[in-house]
């Protein structure tokens, strides 16, 4: 043998056997979390006009951009600027498990929301509202912002 190897990758890309595997599939969040109550973009609006509390999942620089008045930022990234999405910062700003809260995030490519409710109901916490398309839906329908 002369010595020379080829590996299995170089002699599959000089005879152009090797296939461009697809990109992966961009995020959808589920349509539904088992244990909260999905609402639209008017039920939300309804939720925001009686008082209940919103939380806002999205990173500090989307919440500093804007944000539905009066959401707390409670992300689920950590960093120095924000408050950490916990059980004790949740239960902090809405008072109780059975308070009323709605969940936003950047519509149905973020994880955030789906991911927050998921443990809010894992921690005990009974009247969350799962607003999936968050915030873009919410300036779609004109409503306040800040």
């Amino acid at each position: 043998m002369s010595g020379i190897r080829f590996s299995t990758v170089a002699l599959a890309a000089t005879f152009g056997l090797i296939v461009a595997s697809p990109a992966p599939a961009e995020y959808v969040s589920p349509e539904a979390v088992e244990g909260t109550a999905y609402v639209s973009g008017s039920e939300a609006r309804d939720l925001f006009d009686r008082g209940v509390p919103f939380i806002d999942v999205r990173v500090i620089a989307d919440y500093d951009a804007g944000r539905i008045p009066g959401a707390v930022n409670l992300t689920i990234q950590e960093d120095e600027a924000s408050s950490v999405f916990t059980e004790a910062s949740l239960l902090a700003e809405i008072g109780s498990k059975d308070a009323e809260v709605v969940f936003y995030c950047n519509s149905t490519s973020c994880w955030r929301t789906a991911a927050a409710a998921e443990r809010a109901v894992a921690w005990g916490f009974t009247g969350i509202y799962y607003y999936r398309l968050g915030f873009p839906d919410w300036q779609q329908h004109g409503f306040p912002v800040e």
